[in-house]
């Protein structure tokens, strides 16, 4: 089974049932799996087959839901992409991953003018309409230019895709590494179906359930929580283009949402006010947090504000990506992650893979259906990563005697801008790349409303370089979050005898 099949099977169950609500109008399951056929028929007639690789950049809309299942539908491997990356973000992603054809808004296709000659590979941009004033006729790009929409019109309601096998690959999700480069995790139809089956099971999400999709459905916690857990029992989707706190309370007034899902940065924003919309939450049955630990604090108060529970969890996008979750049947701990979801296995261990003892902190490392098959094109980190049937997070936890786990410390220099990872060697190289930046070193900070934010320390050779300089020159090929809110200079940084430059040191000068 995969998530395209079980499609199909629930808008032949329930045609009439509401999948999703966009803009206060409903669709229903026959009409969603009627757009999915239409356009994975008119994908095969452009000339592309099973294995093929499409990117998905578009943000929250039935565009996205639409785009997703009618490729996987076709046996398409999709590769979403966070719509505010910069083009030089997306070429890289663009090129690394293979891509062929790009679906993408109309007011997005300027991105992509200055670097299509770099994307040699991508035969079709497929623009869906925004409802903004675009001219697509004299457009650079129209002679690669379909319409989405004219695409479904003109489609077949009768259309059977190809047999796809479940170690097929179905979706490739980029996450940054070490080395700043950003890796794509491949995802089979096996690894997406099953998480989402067993989150589904595990939370008790039903056909009755009506789901905030709030977080960006680009992002792996949105995709499997919000879209394919609720899909996949016949709930329905409450789709929010943008986060926006009185829109979530309208919304799950309005549309009698159950279930939200969110970052810590959210619920803070929600708890802040409470008082005068705490009956718009009255019917939601359960809350989801992960992308970020939640401080117990804001845990309790939104949960006494709203008269809610929170389920806290944990993921990553190589295991499609949750591996706990707060079960919903007994006293959830405050600050732990959960326990094993079903059918599958976490466990700490030590440097040489052993299992440590109860309490002791160790590496988390995962087993089960939703592990990945690995890196694309990245064989060496795919040998790291996956050991003996093992993937490896690289965060430190322990567990407790009641098989509860705790998230001690994250991956080593990982920085988490409300939810988003931000891996400091990325930053570091876009400054690098600035003439007059001789050393550079970049690092998370507390903040008090996206948990972290980024902080670079630099040795620049020109003393009239400012911080608005430097800040400027990364806006041009970095996303928002990603750009350091401050940037030191110094005369030197601290480095070890072996000349490495000591992060710790800086973060302590920070923090201390």
């Amino acid at each position: 089974m995969n998530l395209s099949d079980q499609l199909s099977i629930t808008a032949k169950n329930y045609p009439s049932k509401t999948a999703y609500v966009f803009q206060d109008e409903e669709t229903s399951y026959m009409e969603l799996e009627s757009s999915v056929k239409k356009f994975a028929s008119q994908l095969e007639k452009l000339g592309y087959q099973k294995g093929d690789h499409v990117a998905l950049i578009v943000g929250n809309s039935p565009y996205y839901i639409a785009g997703l299942y009618g490729a996987l539908r076709l046996g398409l491997v999709v590769i979403p992409i966070n719509p505010l990356y910069t083009p030089h973000e997306m070429s890289y992603i663009l090129n690394n991953g293979d891509v062929k054809a790009v679906i993408t808004m109309d007011i997005l296709l300027d991105k992509f003018v200055a670097i299509d000659d770099q994307l040699p590979k991508v035969n079709h941009y497929i623009s869906c309409e925004s409802g903004a004033e675009v001219d697509l006729d004299n457009h650079t790009l129209s002679s690669k230019m379909k319409s989405f929409t004219v695409m479904v019109q003109g489609g077949s309601v009768d259309y059977v895709g190809p047999n796809i096998n479940e170690d097929d690959a179905a979706i490739i999700l980029y996450t940054s590494g070490t080395t700043g480069k950003p890796k794509g995790a491949i995802l089979s139809h096996h690894n997406l179906y099953s998480n989402a089956r067993d989150v589904a099971d595990y939370l008790t999400i039903t056909r009755e359930d009506r789901v905030v999709a709030a977080l960006p459905m680009f992002h792996v916690f949105c995709l499997t929580v919000s879209l394919n857990a609720p899909l996949i029992n016949g709930g329905t989707v409450l789709i929010m283009p943008t986060f926006s706190p009185s829109e979530v309370f309208r919304m799950t007034k309005d549309h009698h949402a159950t279930v939200f899902a969110g970052v810590p940065t959210m619920y803070n924003y929600l708890l802040q006010s409470a008082k005068e919309n705490k009956d718009s939450f009255s019917g939601i049955r359960l809350c989801i947090s992960g992308g970020a630990s939640m401080p117990v604090s804001l845990l309790k108060d939104f949960e006494q504000a709203f008269d809610v529970n929170i389920s806290e969890g944990y993921g990553l996008s190589e295991a499609s990506p949750v591996t706990c979750f707060n079960p919903l049947d007994r006293p959830r701990k405050p600050g732990s992650i959960g326990r094993s979801i079903i059918h599958v296995e976490n466990k700490v261990v030590d440097e040489r893979g052993d299992e440590v003892e109860i309490g002791e902190v160790g590496e988390l490392i995962v087993q089960g259906p939703n592990v990945m098959q690995g890196y694309y094109n990245f064989p060496e980190e795919t040998s790291v990563a996956l050991r003996d049937g093992w993937l490896y997070t690289g965060d430190m936890a322990q567990m407790d005697d009641e098989g509860y786990f705790y998230i001690v410390d994250r991956k080593k220099d990982l920085i988490l801008v409300g939810g988003y990872n931000v891996y400091p060697r990325e930053v570091e190289e876009v400054l690098y790349s600035h003439p007059n930046v001789m050393e550079v070193a970049v690092v998370g900070v507390p903040d008090p409303e996206l948990g972290e934010a980024v902080r670079s320390f630099v040795v620049v050779s020109d003393p009239t370089i400012t911080e608005e300089i430097l800040a400027d020159f990364c806006k041009e090929q970095l996303v928002k979050y990603k750009i350091p809110t401050q940037i030191e200079f110094l005369d030197e940084l601290p480095k070890n005898t072996t000349g490495k430059i000591l992060r710790r040191s800086l973060r302590d000068k920070v923090t201390n």
